[in-house]
């Protein structure tokens, strides 16, 4: 039965200690484990070693380096538990050996979904401009369960919901202030839906950010829109030319009184628009 003749710190790991054993060839590297192996094991020289032990030694020592490797990655950031078993599924860490890892972290604490998942939603919530529905697939990309998920979006209030949304809503009307009224609605609702707003969010911020524009600046858009219109179809003439124009001012979501008024008043083509 071999015996452990030596056991020496490695050079490139002080926490790591080869252990080494006699055989007929003379003393021989039998494996290394974790120091905290040597203790649980109190591996000595002159310690016998037969089959069965040494097997549940390196599946504790394996255990072990999975831990470690997990708390390296935890040294950076809180992460979930599905974030963790990702990354040892990617240093080829074997199943079993990782579900060990993981509930040695769970029992020391270094993982926690609930305080994880309440942590991102805070961190989103006062970092980005996402609503609370992207917010949630987040939290699902990070491999947080339903329950856990549905506690921690409460860390996102209705009030605050509302109240980026309504920063962002600002932005974007006045950034789109050369669409007509319609469809600036319709794009801001898709816009915020995108964002991750809900339904009741956005009909609120709806309500506040965005009224039917004066006369006078629904007119300034048509004629943007119009000059874009006027260029791109201007090989064409006649009846032609001023259905083009009216049909694309129509699907931009101006009134039609709107758009006969602004035919009307373009001057230079009026031969254009004999019928």
């Amino acid at each position: 039965m071999p015996v452990i003749t030596k056991i020496s710190v490695q050079k490139n790991n002080k926490n790591r200690y080869s252990i080494f054993s006699e055989s007929g060839k003379g003393e021989e590297y039998a494996f290394s484990v974790d120091e905290d192996v040597l203790i649980k094991y109190q591996l000595t020289k002159g310690m016998e070693l037969d089959d069965l032990p040494v097997t549940e030694i390196l599946y504790q020592d394996d255990i072990r380096k999975a831990y470690n490797l997990a708390l390296h990655y935890l040294a950076h950031r809180m992460r979930s538990e599905g974030e963790v078993r990702e990354y040892l599924t990617k240093k080829e860490v074997a199943t079993p050996i990782i579900q060990e890892a993981i509930n040695r972290l769970y029992k020391y604490k270094f993982l926690d979904d609930d305080e994880f998942a309440k942590a991102f939603v805070r961190t989103q919530m006062n970092t980005t401009d996402k609503g609370p529905e992207v917010v949630k697939i987040g939290l699902k990309e990070k491999g947080i369960n339903e329950k856990i998920m549905d506690d921690a979006i409460r860390e996102y209030p209705f009030e605050k919901q509302v109240e980026k949304a309504e920063q962002l809503a600002s932005k974007f009307v006045i950034k789109n202030r050369k669409d007509s009224s319609r469809i600036l609605k319709q794009k801001l609702e898709q816009f915020l839906i995108r964002k991750g707003y809900p339904f009741s969010v956005i009909q609120l911020v709806m309500e506040d950010s965005v009224t039917e524009k004066e006369v006078d600046e629904e007119l300034t858009a048509l004629r943007f829109q119009g000059e874009k219109l006027q260029r791109k179809h201007s090989k064409l003439t006649g009846f032609e030319y001023k259905q083009k124009i009216k049909q694309g001012l129509y699907n931009k979501g101006f009134s039609i009184d709107l758009i006969n008024r602004y035919l009307e008043g373009l001057s230079g083509r009026e031969e254009d628009f004999l019928e």
